[in-house]
């Protein structure tokens, strides 16, 4: 963030095979960087890191608007239909030293779909996951996605009536990350006013943080 007049955030995605992380991580860049299809086996297998051109309309700074650049790191998913759980999270531990060990990790965000309930095996699975990666301080730089939105959506839930048929598993959960949550429909173009929105709430999540990052040395 070196630049006065730009801002970068550094975010991360993390998932179940087919949950969306791919599709999520090119709604947030606006672009098809990762790839993403309907896969009877995982198909992310390495990290890959994902950039942004500059966006504007989004934030300011003292009255100025700023520029913002957006960086995601899709990641394999956990449990891997190829990689065992000891390389899985090698690779990352690897990618987020690599690619965020100078400036950090903004937020990293927990991919569950709208349209399939989180049992309790499958939520203690994420967060020993995620919490093994990022440390003690996890539910800090942590958000969950929920995609597939327009598939609950269709089955009458809006988010208020989704939240309150939830699981017990997922509303734990989000509890737990200060209910840092956004709806995501990935079944379809973006548009820009749709990532717009998800943007703001990004950087609203990342502001309630005071703008921390999380760092990441290699072991």
């Amino acid at each position: 963030m070196a630049d006065s007049s730009e801002m970068t955030i550094n975010l991360a995605v993390f998932g179940r095979t087919q949950a969306g992380k791919s599709a999520a991580g090119n709604s947030l860049l606006g672009s098809s960087d990762f790839e993403s299809r309907l896969s009877p086996s995982s198909v992310t297998t390495c990290c890959h890191l994902g950039r942004s051109c500059r966006i504007l309309g989004i934030t300011r700074r003292n009255g100025s608007e700023l520029a913002l650049r957006v960086q995601v790191l899709d990641t394999p998913s956990y449990p891997h239909s190829g990689l065992s759980t000891k390389q899985v999270k090698d690779t990352v531990r690897s990618a987020l030293a690599h690619h965020f060990g100078k400036e950090g990790l903004h937020l990293a965000f927990l991919v569950l779909r709208a349209d399939l309930p989180l049992c309790p095996d499958e939520g203690n699975q994420a967060v020993q996951f995620i919490q093994e990666l990022l440390g003690p301080t996890w539910k800090d730089f942590t958000a969950v996605l929920l995609t597939h939105a327009d598939k609950a959506e269709d089955a009458g839930f809006s988010e208020e009536v989704y939240l309150q048929s939830a699981s017990s598993t997922l509303l734990s959960l989000l509890s737990s990350v200060q209910n840092k949550y956004i709806f995501l429909d990935n079944q379809k173009t973006t548009t820009k006013e749709e990532r717009a929105t998800v943007l703001r709430k990004v950087l609203y999540f990342i502001r309630q943080n005071n703008y921390q990052a999380l760092k990441h040395t290699k072991e």
